[in-house]
């Protein structure tokens, strides 16, 4: 991140399951670690803003692929690749939820 603050450019993205956002207490555990490095994101996205690097937080809240638990949602890579391209050419937000 020196780099990235030096060159005044750079797109720092971080994932983590939807549970981070609206956690499930069979989860819960995972979920808070995911709740805590979201917080982390957005923190450091505000930290950075005005110095060219972008930091933003996705959460998938899909099953990617197949072979997902039956009636679960699910999305290929190629469906959750956009957001991530969105996140890193707009600058506009510090997160995105990824739904099916």
């Amino acid at each position: 991140m020196p780099a990235m603050r030096e060159t005044g450019a750079g797109t720092l993205l971080f994932t983590t399951g939807g549970g981070s956002v609206d956690p499930v207490p069979m989860l819960g555990n995972v979920h808070a670690a995911g709740a805590a490095l979201r917080n982390w994101v957005i923190n450091l996205g505000k930290e950075l803003a005005g110095s060219g690097v972008h930091a933003a937080h996705v959460a998938i809240n899909v099953w990617i692929g197949d072979g997902g638990p039956g009636g679960y949602p699910t999305a290929t890579s190629e469906e959750i690749a956009p957001l991530y391209w969105d996140l890193h050419e707009n600058r506009d937000r510090s997160e995105a939820v990824f739904n099916a």
